[in-house]
C-alpha cells in the first residue's frame, strides 16, 4: 500500500512536514533546520555578569594588560590559579565594595517580611477583628443574610480604619482559595520581622539584662502567640524563631497573643545555631529548657543576667544541636509520670520563675 493509500503524510525535505512543522525526532537537519542561539557567549560578554563588571572596570581604570573579553583564559590566572580570585578581594577591599557572599549574608540577616494571610469565616474574621489583628481591608460579599457578625465585622472595622469592600462571589472564592468563607473575608498584612539584634537594642534602651525567648521547632502559631503574650507580661524584650521549619506570626498567632504581639518584636535567623552564638559572643549566656535538665528553672543563678531561654516543641524538645550549643539546660520541675508542656505554657511559667528572681535581686540590691 502507498504512502497515501495508508493516510500518512510524506515528510518533505530537510525533516519537515507538508504542514510546516519539523518532524518529530529529527531535530530539523537539513536546509531548513532550526537556528539555535548559538555557543554560550564567554562571561564576560554577559550583561550583569561579575566578570563583565571587573573587565568593564579594568578598561575605565586602563591599568594592567588589556585582555580579550572573548578569551576565557587569563596569563596571570595560568601562572596563579588563585590570583584572580584574591586580586578581586583586594579590589573590594579596596573600593569597600561588599563581596557577593557578603550580599547574601546581608540579605538572610535582614528581618524579612511575612506573606500576608487571608483569614475567610464569619466567626474567624469576628475573631481577628476583635483581636486587633493588623489588616489591609475587610471584604465583604453581596446581597448577604442578615447576620449580626456581618454587622459587628463592618463597626469593628469601621473603628479601626480598615477599609470596607465589596466584591462579588467570584472574587471572594478566587480571594480565598475556595475556602468556605461566607461572604465575608479579611486580609491581614504581613508581618514585619525584626533583625535578631534589634532585641539587644531594646533592652539597651530599656537599660536592662537583655531577656530573649527563642524557639526551636515550634510549628503551631498558637504556641508562638502563648508565647508572645508571657514574653510581654514577664518583662522579656523579644522572641526569636528560626526562617524555616517554624511558626510565623499569622492571624493565628495574633489571637492567642491577645494584642502582645504589638508590644514584644519577633526577630528571624537564617540558622538559629548561628544566632545564638553570636548572643553568646555579645555576653549572653543561653539556657535550654528541657526535661533533662540538670537545674531546675527556680535555682537559675544566671536568670538575673543577659539570657536567652531557648524552647524546644511538644514532642520533640530540643534538638541535638541546639541543646548542645546552649550554656546550661534547666527543667520545670514536674510530678512523675506527667506529660510534657507546650511551649506557650512551658514559656509562661520559665518566664516567671525568672521575672521573680530578677525582682528579688533587685529588692535585695536596693535594701543592701
Amino acid at each position: 500500500m502507498s504512502a497515501a493509500g495508508s493516510g500518512r503524510r510524506r515528510p518533505g525535505p530537510g525533516g519537515w512536514t507538508r504542514s510546516g512543522k519539523p518532524r518529530p525526532g529529527t531535530g530539523g537537519h537539513g536546509k531548513r533546520r532550526l537556528a539555535g542561539k548559538g555557543p554560550t557567549p564567554p562571561a564576560e560578554l554577559r550583561p550583569g555578569h561579575p566578570a563583565q563588571r571587573r573587565a568593564a572596570a579594568a578598561a575605565a581604570r586602563g591599568s594592567g594588560p588589556q585582555r580579550d573579553p572573548r578569551d576565557p583564559r587569563d596569563p596571570r590566572d595560568q601562572r596563579d590559579p588563585r590570583g584572580q580570585a584574591e586580586r578581586d578581594d583586594q579590589h573590594r577591599l579596596r573600593s569597600g565594595q561588599p563581596d557577593q557572599r557578603d550580599r547574601r549574608d546581608q540579605r538572610d540577616q535582614r528581618g524579612p517580611r511575612g506573606s500576608a494571610e487571608v483569614v475567610a469565616g464569619r466567626n474567624a474574621v469576628l475573631e481577628s477583628l476583635r483581636a486587633a489583628v493588623p489588616a489591609v481591608a475587610l471584604h465583604v460579599g453581596q446581597r448577604l443574610d442578615s447576620d449580626d457578625r456581618i454587622s459587628e465585622a463592618i463597626r469593628l472595622a469601621a473603628d479601626a480604619g480598615i477599609p470596607v469592600v465589596e466584591a462579588g462571589r467570584p472574587e471572594m472564592d478566587r480571594m480565598t482559595a475556595g475556602a468556605v468563607h461566607q461572604g465575608l473575608a479579611l486580609r491581614i498584612r504581613g508581618y514585619d520581622y525584626a533583625h535578631p539584634d534589634d532585641l539587644l537594642a531594646r533592652a539597651a534602651a530599656a537599660a536592662e539584662p537583655a531577656l530573649i525567648v527563642a524557639l526551636d521547632g515550634v510549628t503551631d502559631p498558637r504556641n508562638l502567640g502563648a508565647v508572645a503574650r508571657s514574653a510581654a507580661a514577664f518583662g522579656a524584650h523579644g522572641v526569636l524563631i528560626p526562617q524555616r521549619r517554624s511558626a510565623g506570626v499569622t492571624a493565628g498567632a495574633w489571637k492567642a497573643s491577645a494584642g502582645a504581639l504589638a508590644r514584644v518584636p519577633v526577630a528571624q535567623a537564617a540558622n538559629l545555631t548561628a544566632a545564638l552564638a553570636s548572643f553568646r559572643r555579645q555576653g549572653l549566656f543561653v539556657a535550654g529548657l528541657d526535661a533533662a535538665g540538670d537545674t531546675a528553672i527556680g535555682d537559675l543563678e544566671i536568670a538575673d543576667g543577659p539570657l536567652v531561654l531557648v524552647l524546644g516543641s511538644e514532642g520533640r524538645g530540643l534538638s541535638r544541636l541546639i541543646a548542645s550549643r546552649c550554656d546550661l539546660l534547666a527543667r520545670i520541675p514536674m510530678s512523675a509520670g506527667a506529660d510534657s508542656l507546650n511551649a506557650g505554657v512551658a514559656a509562661g511559667i520559665a518566664l516567671y520563675e525568672i521575672a521573680a528572681r530578677r525582682a528579688g535581686r533587685a529588692r535585695a540590691a536596693v535594701a543592701g
